[in-house]
């Protein structure tokens, strides 16, 4: 199985299914002498891990990340830096029921036909189990870009039809949801409980902001930022949907209205008027905040019952049990960060590479 490495320079590569021992990864490229420690990765870890409120799936995981390698004294050393994070309460028996059958909106049919086998267990490789490595590993490119002064800062923006209100960013990890007011809460609360006593899920969308990124980063045609972050963003499990700026908006809106219009303030700095483009013009960041909103689509694992086939490509009906957000996109949140921390830490390498 290819395809389990992301970045040239600052790369990942994780290992790992949902109900095996264990699941890491190994970072290369990351520059020597960063301040690192678990603690360090811990932080987005806790975000992340399931079992935190009724509104998330009830496995407990204490996603306990053990840095293995390529740190010495609480700093990387420039070496790969491995690490691993062991799976604690997996319930394979709750997927003997469907073993031979193919769960709708499930990467189960697919994997049987590229592979010709598959871990049913959780989904093995394809389960949201693996993000918590790639949150681990955006944990170390968080800390790089704190030298750079760049924040990233993800809210969610929608649940449903429910479309938040931005307040304040300091409101969006003291709640369940990711959310940046603290007026919707009971809203929400009250639509994910009717939907879960349902036994049904529900999409949502999470909108990401990175500033304080230098103009220039990117390159035209193929290697383009925009379409970089595009890339993370559609890799992470259940995202359908990724636009930058306004881009959602742009087939409603004239060429007058979209266009960001730029004046100099007579310091030799030009100032943007708008932020339609999110942040990138031709594939390269202009200085501004760099926006991005990723939709995600409910949880097909529901206890309502729904038609598929088996493997013998017979006609069956299925309600599926076991434990399951009723909003995977809420977990999202830190997997979004990461995402765009390690794309923005390698093009930043990218970009000091050709300097010299």
């Amino acid at each position: 199985m290819s395809g389990n490495s992301i970045g040239s320079i600052f790369k990942l590569s994780s290992f790992g299914e949902s109900h095996g021992l264990a699941i890491g990864g190994i970072v290369d490229g990351c520059p020597s002498n960063i301040e690192l420690n678990e603690a360090d990765l811990q932080h987005d870890l806790d975000r992340r891990k399931p079992g935190k409120s009724r509104h998330t799936t009830p496995r407990q995981e204490s996603d306990q990340v053990k840095i293995l390698s390529g740190t010495f004294e609480n700093k990387t050393t420039g070496t790969p830096i491995a690490f691993i994070i062991y799976n604690q309460d997996q319930r394979s028996k709750d997927y003997n029921d469907i073993k031979d059958i193919f769960r709708p909106s499930h990467a189960d049919y697919t994997y049987q036909k590229k592979y010709h086998i598959r871990d049913y267990r959780g989904g093995g490789r394809s389960s949201a189990r693996e993000t918590a490595v790639r949150v681990a590993a955006g944990g170390i490119a968080k800390k790089i870009l704190q030298k750079y002064g760049i924040e990233i800062r993800a809210y969610i923006s929608q649940i449903g039809n429910i479309k938040t209100t931005f307040d304040d960013w300091k409101y969006t990890n003291n709640n369940d949801f990711f959310c940046p007011n603290e007026t919707q809460i009971d809203e929400i609360t009250q639509m994910l409980d009717n939907i879960r006593k349902e036994g049904d899920s529900i999409g949502a969308k999470v909108s990401l902001h990175i500033s304080n990124v230098v103009a220039g980063l990117g390159e035209p045609v193929y290697n383009r930022l925009d379409a970089a972050l595009s890339f993370a963003m559609m890799s992470i499990n259940a995202s359908k949907s990724v636009s930058i700026g306004n881009g959602n908006n742009a087939c409603e809106m004239l060429g007058s209205e979209f266009r960001d219009e730029m004046r100099g303030n007579g310091e030799n700095e030009t100032l943007f008027l708008s932020n339609n483009s999110g942040g990138i013009l031709g594939g390269i960041s202009t200085g501004q905040d760099i926006v991005v909103h990723t939709i995600f689509k409910p949880t097909a694992s529901i206890r309502k019952e729904g038609l598929s086939v088996n493997t013998n490509n017979e006609n069956i009906t299925i309600n599926i049990k076991g434990r399951h957000d009723p909003c995977v996109g809420i977990r999202a949140v830190p997997i979004v960060e990461a995402m765009a921390a390690i794309t923005i830490v390698d093009f930043l390498m990218l970009d000091k590479a050709k300097q010299i």
